[in-house]
C-alpha cells in the first residue's frame, strides 16, 4: 500500500517557525516518524512539501493509480484554496487532513477549512502526532475496505 503525505506552505520552517504554536520538531523528523510508522503498518510512505499551490494540486491529481490515499496538511491553503479543495474532491481516493495546531483555538480566519468537507476526516491539535494519527486512520480505513 502506497500512501502520499503532502505538507503545505511554510512547513519546511518547522522547528524554528513559531515554536510556541508549532513546536520544535522539524519536517524531516516528522517525515522520518511517518516512514517508520509506515513500515510498522506495512505501507510505503512518500512525503513531499511545497510552498506552491499548483504543485500540491498537481501531486494530488497524479496520485490516483499510484497512491491508495493521501495525508495532507494544507497549512495556510486550508483557509484559502478552492483549487486544492477541488483537486482533493476530484482525486477519488481517501484523503485525511491534518494540522499541528488546533485551528479552532486560533485566529477566526483559521476556523474555516475549504478542504475538510471533501476529506475522509480531519485530525488537529496534537502537534506531530496529528500526522501519525492521520496515517493510522487512513491505513485503518484502507485496510478495512481492501477485502
Amino acid at each position: 500500500m502506497q500512501i502520499l503525505v503532502l505538507h503545505g506552505p511554510n512547513l519546511s520552517l518547522l522547528g524554528r517557525r513559531e515554536p510556541g504554536i508549532y513546536g520544535s520538531c522539524t519536517l524531516p523528523e516528522i517525515d522520518r516518524q511517518l516512514q517508520a510508522l509506515g513500515r510498522e503498518l506495512g505501507c510505503d510512505v512518500t512525503c513531499r512539501q511545497s510552498d506552491v499551490e499548483g504543485e500540491l494540486v498537481g501531486w494530488i491529481g497524479q496520485a490516483p493509480g499510484i497512491f491508495a490515499g493521501i495525508v495532507i496538511n494544507p497549512a495556510a491553503y486550508t483557509h484559502t484554496s478552492v483549487a486544492l479543495r477541488d483537486a482533493v474532491a476530484a482525486a477519488g481516493i481517501p484523503v485525511v487532513e491534518v494540522h499541528l495546531s488546533n485551528t479552532h483555538a486560533r485566529e477566526a480566519f483559521r476556523h474555516q477549512s475549504y478542504t475538510a468537507a471533501v476529506c475522509l476526516g480531519q485530525i488537529q491539535g496534537f502537534g506531530p502526532q496529528s500526522y501519525l494519527l492521520g496515517l493510522r486512520a487512513l491505513h485503518g480505513f484502507l485496510s478495512s475496505t481492501e477485502r
